[in-house]
């Protein structure tokens, strides 16, 4: 998962068809943009520089969150398990450069996942109407050996005008990406099934909650009966079958 952040916004007139998109003056691309690191370990990331200017990169380190909707987010008070090297990096245009991140977690660390962020952030680059600043955001992974518990909980769901949001909290200790296929709610009146839908994927770190959404037209008013459950399967994490009554009005 990358996150891009450009502290700057250009106003472009339509180009003309067959012209040439021209190429920003700060534009960063990661290799990897995902860093998995298993307990003590290093990794070596690529750096490239695909903008017009030459920049100067300094790697800033930050927590990493995501919020009920699964936006990401930078946190300011975290602990950090990581180094980066160098602090500095100066790149021309269409030149790469590299970073090393090490991980060193502290003793009796819980097994699991444990996510931070490397903050890529340019120096500002003055053009002829504005300054452009870029950041640039690499997600580093640490995994600590031992256990693994994989486990998801429905917790609620609520109806709103076009759509049903449950929530569900990952009572694990990894990471989990949920695929479409891997919760299913069933939607039913008295003996009735009006219908079986499947969330939009999203990804749910360790000890979190979050909301996964479903398009549904709703009736205007009467008992529902909601069932969530998940499907067994390698990609799925397991879950304990749910079931909700909503009354509409």
């Amino acid at each position: 998962m990358t996150l891009c952040f450009v502290a700057a916004v250009c106003l472009l007139a339509p180009a003309p068809a067959g012209a040439r998109i021209a190429r920003p003056p700060v534009s960063l691309v990661a290799s990897p943009a995902h860093v998995s690191l298993a307990g003590a370990a290093r990794r070596v990331v690529t750096v490239t520089s695909t903008g017009t200017e030459a920049v100067v990169v300094e790697p800033v380190k930050a927590g990493y969150g995501l919020d009920l909707r699964g936006r990401p987010r930078v946190l300011r008070r975290w602990r950090s398990w990581i180094s980066v090297r160098p602090r500095r990096l100066t790149i021309a245009p269409g030149r790469q450069a590299t970073l090393v991140v090490v991980s060193r977690p502290p003793p009796r660390a819980q097994p699991g996942d444990h996510s931070e962020l490397v903050l890529l952030t340019t120096r500002p680059v003055r053009t002829a109407a504005l300054s452009v600043r870029m950041r640039l955001g690499l997600v580093v992974v640490v995994r600590m050996p031992g256990r693994i518990l994989r486990r998801l909980e429905a917790l609620r769901i609520r109806a709103r005008p076009r759509r049903l949001e449950l929530l569900v909290a990952n009572r694990g200790n990894v990471t989990e990406t949920i695929a479409r296929r891997c919760v299913t709610v069933t939607i039913g009146h008295g003996a009735r099934v009006l219908a079986r839908l499947h969330p939009a994927p999203r990804t749910l770190l360790p000890h979190t909650t979050g909301l996964l959404e479903m398009r549904f037209r709703r009736p205007r008013r009467g008992r529902l009966t909601v069932r969530v459950t998940a499907p067994p399967g390698p990609q799925c994490a397991p879950a304990r079958r749910r079931t909700f009554a909503i009354r509409l009005s």
